[in-house]
């Protein structure tokens, strides 16, 4: 059964079997901008250009690895990229994820103690004016959707309309037992090394 969690909501990721997590994805599904035509004749799609993007963190919130369009693997191959999707969905939603990156916690450095999702505008197109966004956290692979953890909707959230990034959640490391903190907090940097240096100065 899905655990649809609320923003700041803290959980465990021990089943109720006592097994651990395994795999984890985030996944985005996005649409193009729809614009009217001259003299409000026709619309016309503006491509618009969301990037997911994972930070790894040691046990001391030092950087280990980032993972992005630019680089789709980390060092130990536990973290993959889909990789760059640069329009969103064209004709209308098609109810799949645009970008997702997967984490498999059994390869994942013992080393890294911290791992954040975060998203940005590339070309800085607000988050309110995007038809519709939709970001799910979920347990599982790119085709397979055991457990989701978190789901947020940012097209149509005003706490998300005159932004370009947000922290989505982050998984981190408790004596020796992994748990989700969602936090889907809008952020006001413009770049992704801008959200990484909020990531490690205010959510870890």
């Amino acid at each position: 059964m899905a655990i649809n969690l609320q923003k700041g909501q803290r959980i465990s990721l021990e089943k109720s079997n006592g097994s651990k997590l395994q795999n984890v994805c985030v996944g985005i599904n996005w649409g193009a901008i729809e614009k009217k035509g001259l003299f409000g004749f026709g619309t016309t799609k503006e491509a618009v250009d969301l990037d997911a993007s994972c930070i790894l963190y040691d046990e001391s919130k030092r950087l280990v690895d980032v993972i992005y369009f630019g680089n789709l693997r980390s060092k130990d191959h536990s973290v993959r990229h889909s990789g760059d999707d640069l329009t969103g969905d064209m004709a209308g939603n098609d109810g799949l994820d645009n970008e997702v990156i997967t984490v498999d916690f059994g390869t994942l450095s013992p080393t890294v103690t911290y791992v954040a999702f975060v998203l940005n505008s590339f070309r800085g197109q607000d988050f309110g004016t995007i038809p519709f966004a939709s970001i799910r956290i979920y347990e599982g692979t790119p085709t397979r959707v055991n457990e989701i953890f978190a789901t947020y909707d940012i097209a149509h959230s005003k706490d998300f309309a005159g932004h370009v990034s947000m922290v989505m959640g982050v998984f981190y490391k408790k004596n020796g037992e992994w748990k989700f903190n969602a936090i889907g907090e809008p952020t006001r940097d413009r770049k992704l090394e801008e959200t990484v240096k909020t990531v490690t100065a205010t959510y870890l």
